[in-house]
């Protein structure tokens, strides 16, 4: 690990308690969708610190995670229209605006954190001119561990899941869901453990992460390492805010943004078992997917990279060329 990744590491805990509540600064207020205690979230806590420190003081970013300021799907647009000048946001719940946002969680096309990193290479700077027309800059992106599937029962094929609720957030969870026969059930995650608890979905995708903060355990049985893709949360800031900053305070931001992509990718990979692990423990059935389950699953990855590629044009074909070299 690179010193400055340690240097960055450090300023968690310290950070952590302006997530919990800690004084605010005066500042950039910033938005978050996941609990205080996500990775993610300490992830942007230390980010902000960070920035704090790097700037003397002169841009203070308090964070307000588990969409205390703005819930998930409100706050890209809030950013956009500077209701809040920078924010955090699951970017593939945005590809129905274009289908750019979705490349990250094209099914069974990057399923490991290496081939994450090589696909985001290749389609970040078409992401970075999306966002840029859409007033928006680029700080920084963290991805969540391989998606698995849970269940209330075991699944061998994908008859088992016809007529099963599912959670939908994204384009792609959606397709998924039709595919399959599910019925697609939109919930955000600031909800998804009423929704479980209620009854309204009876399955979803999601990492490990998050059903260790849901305690999927309570509500499911069983929990498949398909490995599905590895979706990202992107911070962006409000362009008109972010131009309006001094030149020095800019470098800042986008230093302290690189900083956090490397410590939040090395806590990504840290925790995916330890998450898995702590599935298991708390008596959830744990496997990969049957060979019959696993065939049809890689079926529908070729049948949405197919679709994917023929909404997302030249710029998408441009993307799938440059990472399958």
């Amino acid at each position: 690990m690179k010193a400055k990744t340690v240097g960055f590491a450090v300023l968690v805990s310290a950070a952590q308690m302006v997530a919990a509540g800690g004084a605010r600064a005066e500042g950039w207020d910033m938005p978050t969708a996941y609990p205080a205690s996500n990775y993610h979230s300490e992830t942007a806590v230390a980010f902000a610190a960070c920035v704090k420190k790097a700037t003397g003081d002169k841009l203070a970013i308090t964070v307000h995670p588990n969409g205390a300021l703005f819930k998930g799907n409100d706050i890209k647009r809030a950013v956009q229209t500077g209701q809040a000048p920078i924010g955090e946001r699951l970017i593939s719940a945005h590809a129905n605006e274009n289908a750019l946002y979705g490349v990250d969680s094209i099914p069974f096309l990057a399923s490991s954190f290496d081939a994450s990193e090589k696909l985001w290479k290749a389609a970040r700077p078409e992401l970075e001119k999306l966002l840029a027309s859409q007033n928006l800059v680029y700080v920084y992106a963290v991805p969540w561990p391989p998606q698995g599937l849970y269940t209330k029962k075991p699944i061998n094929s994908v008859a088992d899941l016809k007529g099963v609720k599912f959670r939908s957030y994204s384009v792609a969870t959606a397709r998924i869901a039709e595919l399959a026969g599910m019925v697609p059930v939109q919930i955000e995650a600031a909800d998804l453990s009423q929704a479980l608890a209620t009854g309204v979905a009876d399955s979803f995708i999601s990492s490990g992460s998050t059903g260790f903060d849901v305690k999927a355990w309570e509500y499911m049985t069983n929990f498949y390492t398909v490995d599905a893709w590895l979706p990202r949360n992107v911070i962006f800031a409000n362009k008109d805010s972010f131009d309006k900053l001094p030149a020095a305070e800019q470098t800042a931001v986008k230093t302290c943004g690189d900083e956090a992509a490397a410590a939040g990718l090395a806590q990504a990979k840290a925790l995916t078992q330890k998450y898995i692990d702590a599935l298991a423990a708390n008596k959830m059935a744990v496997s990969g997917p049957g060979a019959e389950l696993k065939t049809q699953l890689d079926g529908f990855g070729k049948t949405m990279t197919a679709e994917w590629e023929a909404k997302a044009g030249s710029a998408g074909k441009a993307i799938i060329d440059a990472y399958e070299k």
